[in-house]
Formats: C-alpha cells, sequence, structure tokens
C-alpha cells in the first residue's frame, strides 16, 4: 500500500485534489438506514437511490454513483443482513470486503483517485477494524484516507 492516513474530519467531504472515491459498507438485504449512510443521504441523494434500485445485492460487489464532478461513493456490499446470524455471528463478511476492495482498487487506478472512508465494517456490521485496515494495506495501492468523525 502506498499511504493510509487517519484525519479527524467528514469522510463526505474528503480532502484531496482530483478524483476520491468515498467507500463505506452495506448490507445484502436492501437496507438503508442507519450510521454512515445518513451522512451520505444529507448530502447526496444519488448513493441510496441507486442501492434502492439495484435488483439483488451480490456479495462483495460494488456500485459506483458519481455524486459531484471529481466524487464517487462505492457502495461495497460487505455484510450479510444487519444483525447477528442464528450463531450469533456479525453480518460483516470480511471475504466480501477483500473482494469489493480489489475492485474499488482497480477501478481507483483506472481514474487515477484517492479513496477515502469511515472505519467501514466495524460499528454496525459487528466487524473488527483491525482486520479491516489489514485488508486495506494488503489491497490497496492508491492513497487511502480513513475519516474519524468528531461532532
Amino acid at each position: 500500500m502506498r499511504e493510509l492516513t487517519y484525519v479527524t474530519g467528514d469522510a463526505t467531504d474528503p480532502q484531496a485534489d482530483g478524483n476520491k472515491i468515498i467507500i463505506h459498507c452495506c448490507n445484502d438485504i436492501g437496507a438503508w438506514g442507519a450510521g454512515f449512510v445518513l451522512a451520505l443521504s444529507r448530502k447526496w441523494k444519488e448513493p441510496e437511490e441507486k442501492y434502492r434500485r439495484k435488483n439483488g445485492y451480490v456479495l462483495g460487489t460494488v456500485q459506483f454513483v458519481m455524486v459531484e464532478e471529481d466524487i464517487f461513493v462505492g457502495n461495497m456490499i460487505g455484510q450479510h443482513g444487519v444483525g447477528p446470524d442464528e450463531d450469533g455471528d456479525p453480518p460483516v463478511r470480511y471475504s466480501a470486503i477483500t473482494e469489493a476492495l480489489i475492485e474499488v482498487n482497480r477501478w481507483a487506478e483506472s481514474i487515477n483517485a484517492t479513496v477515502h472512508c469511515p472505519k467501514f465494517g466495524s460499528d454496525l456490521a459487528g466487524g473488527d477494524w483491525n482486520v479491516i485496515e489489514t485488508l486495506l494495506r494488503e489491497i490497496m495501492s492508491v492513497p487511502v484516507t480513513v475519516y474519524n468523525f468528531e461532532g
């Protein structure tokens, strides 16, 4: 990985020049209404609209949505459902996040973009940020900025 930077700020206001991709973790059942997606929906309507129009959600895929001339949102399908399964396991699926990050990295390289994100997959999805950070470090070859929101 080239660069992983942590900053305090709002991931919906990425601080970089050029093309930017904001990534976050979505579920595979079409539920949108808690966590980081609320901030996205307050700022732009397109990511939610495109997510809700999808027919079938496949773990590991990414929807790229242009929200400004140089800003895209990547709706990564990285969690199965919205709560613990029958065995008590959290909905996060690291294999799906891995597949999605590979797709994000490929696309970011092709459009010369930086990647921006909250600590996705580690709050409502129940994942371990240390695992997700390791995936970012192993997969991403473009600069990634992780935003810690205060406010």
